[in-house]
């Protein structure tokens, strides 16, 4: 038998054997399962894995975002993954926080260790900023205004992991510092980091109420991206072990240590080899976990952009931790359940009672919570009857709270003009004050007033007629500038 009649047929069997010959193809494609054949499971040559965490608030009453990152950044340390790979971006007010019953220790669940040792301080303080998280992103160094410099320096063959945690609105994060973070910003970032090709595939896990807004009918498929969100377009999302909640804080806690959605990922990641577990197994355990009592206390799970990839295994993102090597995966889901939650737009004034309720009577103490408590509900009031006001002036009585509320069709984005409703925000600001992580709630209601056509000078007017004044107070002061 000639060499070159031995060689095809070789070729012939490999191809049936396989069953991935195509005729139209000059090569052999070889399926994942085929590949595993030729290396090691626990095979490294992935690409580098990289990792963005950040939390969008500060304040001790938003503990539970700080303690988020930093049980994320242990996740992805005993994963593997090295410090000069991962990017942190945290307020840092709260391990040394004066109400911090632990000093320089956070925890993320009432039985939890400390997961703030080791965490990089990569990005603090003022530093948390939108334009150095998409710089870092893009791997944008020049962009960069202070902190370490440290940013996503990946390339074609690297698996990047975002994270982000904090208080959302209709097509808006939070941010420690203002601007906020506007939807279509963030999209057009993770289109310019495909379009750089410096990623092979890339995760984002979204902590937020409306969370889904970011993603519905913004993030196009083919971008080798896939995003779950901690709630759909139109609902909260949760904190969890809060004061009064089972299982609860330690006694001495009187805020939220984590929340939901996040703890339903984390607390499945520290139990799993992830080398066996997929990021669609992970999507159902947390769906199920986040949806709960039948979202009397819990929110919709949701997942955007390239589905396919969910296929792949935790591991190409998060490593894994090689105490789990052995751990056989489990489709039921045995993690906590909790007999309630706490809507995330109300965990300041859960902290705020708390705090008052168990300070001794006439103490400073129980005085400030008292005057925390105050100033919060009273930011709220002003902002929920100026924009219903709003919305009388500029809809009439009859039509304005369905105008205001009115939820567009699945897959379309929440404002065709992201220009007019940042416009629109900033018009209000300017007469009626920052939104603040609670106004964003009525994000949608401002969208909806670019979506019917009202123009700037319109938006203005009736601005001026319903604010007359600006409540004083931390929650009401534009000393930190514009949302937008």
């Amino acid at each position: 038998m000639s060499p070159l009649i031995f060689r095809a047929l070789l070729l012939l069997a490999i191809c049936s054997f396989l069953t991935a010959c195509s005729a139209a193809d000059d090569f052999i494609r070889l399926p994942s399962d085929a590949s595993r054949f030729f290396r090691n499971e626990g095979d490294d040559s992935v690409g580098t894995r990289w990792a963005v965490l950040i939390a969008g608030s500060n304040g001790y009453w938003n503990y539970r975002h700080q303690a988020d990152v930093c049980h994320a950044y242990q996740i992805l340390k005993k994963g593997g993954l090295k410090d000069e790979n991962i990017v942190v971006f945290m307020y840092d007010d709260i391990a040394y926080n004066e109400e911090n019953p632990r000093q320089g220790i956070i925890i993320n669940s009432p039985t939890g260790s400390d997961v703030y040792e080791g965490v990089p301080k990569d990005y603090t303080g003022d530093e948390v900023t939108v334009n150095n998280f998409f710089a870092a992103i893009l791997g944008n160094k020049t962009a960069i205004t202070g902190g370490s410099g440290k940013v996503v320096d990946s390339g074609p063959d690297d698996h990047i992991f975002i994270y982000y945690t904090d208080h959302g609105g209709a097509g808006v994060l939070g941010m420690p510092t203002y601007p906020f973070l506007y939807a279509d910003d963030l999209i057009d970032v993770l289109k310019k980091k495909h379009a750089l090709g410096s990623y092979k595939s890339l995760v984002f896990y979204l902590e937020a109420c409306e969370a889904g807004s970011i993603f519905e009918g913004l993030l196009p498929d083919g971008l080798n991206i896939y995003a779950t969100t901690a709630s759909n377009a139109e609902e909260s999302s949760w904190g969890c072990y809060c004061p009064g909640d089972n299982p609860s804080p330690p006694p001495e806690y009187d805020t939220c240590l984590g929340d939901l959605y996040s703890v339903a990922w984390m607390e499945d990641s520290d139990v799993h080899n992830l080398r066996a577990e997929t990021l669609h197994q992970q999507y159902e355990l947390v769906k199920a976990r986040t949806a709960n009592d039948n979202y009397v206390y819990g929110s919709h799970v949701m997942q955007y952009g390239d589905i396919g990839l969910s296929e792949e295994n935790i591991f190409l993102y998060l490593g894994t931790n090689p105490a789990n090597d052995n751990f056989t995966f489990l489709a039921e889901n045995s993690m906590k359940l909790h007999s309630k939650a706490v809507n995330q737009r109300d965990a300041d004034l859960l902290h705020f009672w708390h705090k008052f309720r168990k300070a001794p009577e006439g103490s400073f103490r129980k005085n400030e919570a008292q005057k925390q408590f105050m100033e919060a509900m009273s930011h709220r009031v002003h902002l929920d009857q100026s924009i219903n006001l709003i919305g009388k002036l500029l809809f009439g009585i009859e039509n304005a709270h369905e105008v205001l509320n009115a939820a567009r069709p699945a897959r379309k984005p929440l404002v065709e003009d992201w220009s007019c409703l940042k416009s629109m925000v900033r018009t209000f600001e300017t007469s009626c004050g920052p939104l603040s992580q609670y106004g964003m709630k009525h994000m949608r209601s401002i969208a909806n007033i670019c979506n019917a056509g009202i123009t700037n000078e319109q938006m203005a007017d009736a601005s001026a007629q319903a604010c007359v004044s600006i409540p004083a107070g931390p929650w009401s002061s534009l000393e930190k500038g514009f949302t937008a």
